[in-house]
Formats: C-alpha cells, structure tokens, sequence
C-alpha cells in the first residue's frame, strides 16, 4: 500500500490525494477520466455546461472509465437544485462547488450519498461550510488561477486545517512531489491541480494556447478585478493589459455584448439570465454593474480555451504555470507525483539515508523550467 493513502482516498473512492479541479470549457469527459484511470479524482467541469450538455458529459465520462469522479457545479446557478438532482440520479461520486453551496443543497446531496467538497478562499468560508456539512474543502491560495483571494497558500492552509474537522485539498502552486509532500507536512490530505492538469496531452485546450502557457514565467500572470469586479489570477497579454486600461464604461459595453454571446452559447433566455442576475444580486450582494462584468467570464474564456483565439479572450492561470514546461498524460504526470513525494517523505522519515541538500535523482523533477523563470 501506498504511504499516500490519506483520508480523502477513502472518501472519493480513488488510490492518490491528487484532484484534477473542475476548470471551466478545460474539464471535459477526456481529461476527467483520464484523470479518473490514473488513479486521481477528476472533476467536470459542468458549472460552464448547460443542462443537456451536462448531461451527456456525465454519461460520456462514464463510458470512458469505472473509476469514481466529480462534478462542477454553481450553487448560484437558476437550475442548480435540478442539476444536483441529476447527479444524486447518475450517482456521480463527488460534487465540487466554486462557491459555497445553499445548505439545502449539500443536505440533499449528503442523503443521496454524494460527497460535497466546496472550494474557497479564506478561513471563514471553510469554517461556514464544515458546520453546513461539506465533507471536505478545497484550499486555494492566492497563486491559484481563475478566481483567487490575497492569501498564500503557506499561510491558508495551515490555518484552515487548525480550523475545521474535515479533510482539507490544498490548492494554488502545485505541480510535483515536493509540492504533495508539503500539503500532507501541512496537514492536508491532499492536493489539488488545475494549471498542471490543463497541461497534459489529454487537455482538450488547443495546442497553440498550451504553447502560450508553456512560454509563461512566474512573472507573467496578472491579478485583476477588471474582467468581472472580482480579483482573478489570468495569463498576462495584450488583451488583459487592455481590459485593465479600460475605463469602467467601456468594461460594462463590452459586458453587454457578452451577455448576449453567454446566452447563445448556453441557449438560456434573457428572461433566465435576468432571473440568474437577482439571484447572484440576492445571494452575494453584488452590485447590477458588477454582475454584468461578470457576463464577460464565460465568453472570454471560451474564446481562448476552445476556439483558440487568445487575443479575443482569457487564460486563467496559477503562477504555477511558470514552472511548467511538458505536456505529459495524466497518467504520466500522477505516476511521477506520486514517485517523487513517496521519495521526498521517505528521505524526510529517515535523512540518515541521502546526505543533506541532495535531491532524490530519481527523474521526477524532469518537466519543469524552475531554473529559467526565477
């Protein structure tokens, strides 16, 4: 058996405490199972998906592995009782929420049997959830990508680990072994991965945008307010540093025209997306302003992440991606995870075993350009 066994491998019904997060138009059927076969848990990425589209994502990464996976989901969203219905019928193992969920929602997922793992950013939203029931929590430190808070993940997850009763998924700048051995030294029961997972050979993400990536340093990410009214972590390029000189009005234009692409592309009724609006108004207080900056998220990111135009859209990204510099496969990449932080946890339990400050060779650390980008 591996020493990696932790509490979360039980949970999810998978061999290793590595998570594939549930990236929006990145996690499709593919690389969730793939994820899935490699002994990981991988998440799909349906708060991006209308209905249907979900729907048959789920049975397709069903016929693509019989190992357990998880589901994306908004809590926010107009149908999200419905979707959570469909999944307790498709007895999908894991639910994943960027924001936190209703109580009502985890409470129906938790009498179905599906295990609730919400995704957050500040001590005081872990705590919130564990009393509402979650299972466990994502931890996202400020280097993750997408939406991200101020906080490193050195200090976050510590801290939320001192403060809840459930198994804790650190998460921001992780990519190998070293990074999985220093969770678990943190107290976590695990790591999860969004950057290093989109750069794999079983992405879905065009080539060329995976070459934007692999060309990144640590320096050339931006954290920015300016795409939706809420900081997130993006690939820095001529089109964010434009969104960013951007007055306000203008942002709001372009939102507009965004609005009606999110509708064509998700085949949603003005009236719905009027509706998801108060609900997202009544739910998290934000301003009408903000919440129609919030409509250029899902077409922006589509742009680049599936149709391969990064010049008319976004790259969500951790810092990590600096690091960053193969594409292996899932299975590929968990393999060497795994290998390394068994290495690097065994010359921990017994240093007398390597002399001090000497990496274990065994070839894991191939596939990052860390000595370029500092």
């Amino acid at each position: 058996m591996t020493s990696l066994r932790t509490p979360i491998c039980d949970l999810f019904d998978v061999r290793y405490p590595i998570v594939q997060t549930g990236m929006g138009f990145v996690s499709g059927p593919r690389l969730t199972a793939a994820t899935a076969n490699a002994g990981g848990l991988g998440i799909l990425a349906g708060a991006t998906m209308s209905y249907p589209e979900l729907a048959a994502a789920i049975e397709e990464t069903r016929n693509r592995t019989t190992s357990s996976f998880g589901v994306n989901l908004r809590s926010d969203a107009p149908d999200a009782a419905r979707r959570v219905e469909l999944l307790v019928s498709e007895r999908v193992k894991v639910a994943s929420f960027a924001l936190a969920p209703r109580p009502e929602l985890i409470a129906r997922l938790k009498e179905a049997g599906v295990v609730v793992v919400p995704s957050i950013g500040a001590r005081r939203h872990a705590e919130k959830v564990a009393a509402w029931g979650a299972d466990a929590v994502i931890v996202q430190g400020g280097e993750g990508g997408g939406h991200t808070g101020q906080v490193a993940t050195t200090l976050l997850v510590p801290q939320v680990v001192d403060a809840v009763g459930i198994p804790v998924i650190a998460a921001g700048g992780f990519f190998d072994g070293r990074g999985l051995a220093a969770a678990l030294c943190y107290g976590a029961a695990g790591i999860a991965m969004g950057t290093r997972f989109l750069l794999t050979s079983d992405s879905q993400v065009p080539d060329s945008v995976k070459r934007r990536y692999l060309a990144a340093t640590v320096a050339d990410t931006v954290l920015t307010d300016a795409l939706d009214g809420v900081p997130q972590r993006l690939l820095r390029t001529a089109f964010t540093e434009r969104l960013e000189r951007a007055g306000r009005t203008a942002r709001l234009l372009r939102s507009a025209r965004s609005a009606a692409t999110v509708r064509r592309l998700t085949g949603a009724s003005w009236p719905a997306l009027a509706r998801e609006a108060l609900d997202m108004r009544r739910s998290h207080g934000l301003p009408l302003g903000q919440i129609l900056l919030a409509a250029n998220t899902p077409a922006l990111l589509r742009a680049a992440m599936i149709d391969g135009r990064p010049e008319f859209g976004v790259m969500a990204t951790g810092q990590v991606a600096g690091l960053i510099d193969d594409l292996p496969s899932c299975a590929e990449l968990i393999k060497r995870i795994v290998a390394q932080a068994e290495a690097v946890l065994a010359r921990l339990a017994d240093p007398a075993d390597q002399p001090p400050g000497v990496a274990a060779d065994d070839g894991s650390l191939a596939g990052t350009n860390e000595g370029e980008n500092q």
